[in-house]
């Protein structure tokens, strides 16, 4: 009996399936380092890991794996990304990159999916755009601590899987051009954000069941779009009442936009280390770029 043999209900060579596959992480602070847990725990074999930040003290009351000798010794969050995954996966193919996620977009660029746990509207809105230009499924995870008028304290956060020619963070209203001039106007000043660890353990757990639907065949008709929203007070994970208003086609990533923008068709692309791609999830990809070319002709 091998260690992943209650999770074969995924299906037929599931196990393959998450080994062949790649996931890119940006940010492995608190959300970060719980994505990266349980991807280790239940298998997948690749990791793009982008982060630019070591542990510090207070990082420790959220950041899953990091210990206190890990903050004395002075440690990176990908080193210890990196240790939690080996300590599962000792064969896992990681490339770790210390630095912004933007420091490893030729990496990403391989990934099946890319999870996002970054900070501010502006970062989302720039991490989607470069997957929706790459045809790469999106899962973006996040939380926040909202003073209240009574003095208490209101935990919510999001879970919102956004995939090539669906609706996106704007299509829901999740992002704005309102919420991206007020982050502007409070850059710099912005102060500590309160974390706790048990959100995004539960916002974690979330996307990661996203990105096994759409790994495995476990789930017959895999969702291309969702945006679940978290009371973290009560302690609810729900469908957001923005999703009946997104648009199903997707007006804010035009079909011309496919494509890297500075690629050079002189270069002789190189491949990716990546044998086993998972086959379902290019026929998804085949689809929207099927979609996307049909909207621009």
């Amino acid at each position: 009996m091998s260690r992943l043999d209650r999770q074969s209900f995924l299906g037929n060579e599931s196990d393959k399936t998450l080994r062949g596959a790649t996931i890119g992480l940006a940010g492995l602070g608190g959300g970060g380092s719980h994505l990266a847990q349980q991807f280790a725990h239940i298998g997948i074999g690749g990791y793009v890991l982008a982060d630019d930040d070591v542990i510090e003290d207070t990082n420790t009351n959220r950041l899953v794996s990091g210990t206190l000798d890990d903050v004395a010794a002075g440690l990176s969050k990908i080193e210890i990304a990196v240790r939690t995954i080996r300590s599962l996966v000792p064969d896992a193919r990681i490339v770790p990159v210390r630095g912004k996620w933007q420091d490893a977009i030729e990496d990403l660029k391989s990934c099946d999916i890319i999870m996002g746990a970054v900070d501010g509207f502006a970062e989302r809105a720039e991490l989607e755009r470069f997957c929706r230009r790459h045809l790469i499924p999106y899962i973006d995870v996040g939380m926040d601590v909202h003073p209240q008028r009574d003095g208490t304290h209101l935990i919510g956060g999001q879970v919102i899987l956004s995939s090539p020619g669906g609706p996106c963070l704007r299509c829901c209203g999740f992002i704005t051009d309102e919420k991206l001039a007020r982050e502007a106007e409070k850059y710099g000043s912005a102060g500590a954000r309160p974390q706790v660890v048990w959100p995004n353990g539960v916002l974690a757990s979330t996307a990661v069941g996203l990105a096994v639907q759409l790994l495995t065949p476990w789930f017959r008709d895999p969702p291309s779009f969702v945006y679940l929203e978290y009371d973290g007070n009560r302690g609810t994970m729900k469908q957001s009442g923005y999703m009946q208003y997104a648009l199903p086609t997707c007006p804010h990533h035009p079909a011309e936009e496919v494509g890297d923008p500075l690629a050079d068709i002189r270069l002789k692309p190189v491949q990716a280390d990546n044998t086993e791609r998972v086959s379902w999830l290019g026929k998804v990809l085949a689809w929207a770029k099927g979609i996307l070319c049909g909207l621009k002709l």
